[in-house]
């Protein structure tokens, strides 16, 4: 009978809580991966033929230019026709038969127009190119520069610029400044009686009235 006791005990020791600490699995922090640059992402200076160009009277430089991995750069300053808010309204870049419209822009500098000298702007203008593009004949063109209207301009900037335009080219369209709900709104109070206000609406709001049109272009050479 002791003999089954004994082992009763042995047995009911073995299965009873521990009195030692679990033990605890500590993580396992792995390093960081850094970026993978290819070494076939070519980093260059690009030298513009003509880094200087007038037209419509506004004078656009590019003052540095270079292709970074995927990226051909240019820092581009342009002359401000007035106190809007100017900006590139388009541009391009045109290599090896290929044309890319997409692009992206950054501010770098704005400076206001002070002792008769116009106002500056100067932003990164940026494309995506893939590493084994050719652009050993390539050209960077701005297409225009425009200051995109807020409402309130339209009757304090734009209408008399619109109406004298209208007047000009023959075309019947008269507009008022007008209250709608406290706030003065350009308003188109006559048309043609073949217009439909939709085309009459089309022709007011033009980009042509708040656009400036090159277009300016940089020829460019750069060996792979």
């Amino acid at each position: 009978m002791k003999k089954y006791i004994v082992l009763l005990l042995v047995f009911l020791a073995a299965c009873g809580p521990s009195s030692q600490e679990p033990s605890v699995v500590m993580p396992v922090f792995l390093p960081t991966a850094t970026a993978y640059i290819d070494p076939s992402y070519p980093t260059a200076e690009v030298e513009v033929a003509s880094p200087n160009q007038t037209a419509s009277g506004i004078e656009v430089r590019v003052e540095h230019a270079w292709m970074e991995g995927k990226n051909v750069n240019a820092d581009v300053c342009y002359t401000l026709p007035d106190a809007s808010d100017w900006s590139i309204w388009s541009a391009s870049l045109t290599y090896a038969g290929t044309v890319l419209q997409e692009y992206g822009t950054t501010l770098v500098s704005l400076q206001e127009a002070a002792d008769g000298q116009p106002g500056l702007r100067c932003d990164t203008l940026t494309f995506v190119v893939a590493p084994d593009a050719d652009l050993t004949n390539a050209i960077i063109e701005i297409g225009a520069i425009a200051a995109p209207p807020q409402q309130d301009d339209y009757c304090s900037v734009y209408m008399p610029k619109i109406q004298q335009a209208m007047q000009e080219r023959g075309i019947g369209i008269v507009l008022e400044c007008l209250d709608v709900n406290g706030t003065l709104t350009m308003q188109i109070t006559s048309r043609p009686l073949e217009m439909t206000q939709e085309q009459a609406e089309q022709i007011v709001y033009s980009d042509e009235f708040y656009t400036v049109k090159g277009p300016w272009s940089f020829p460019f050479n750069l060996s792979q």
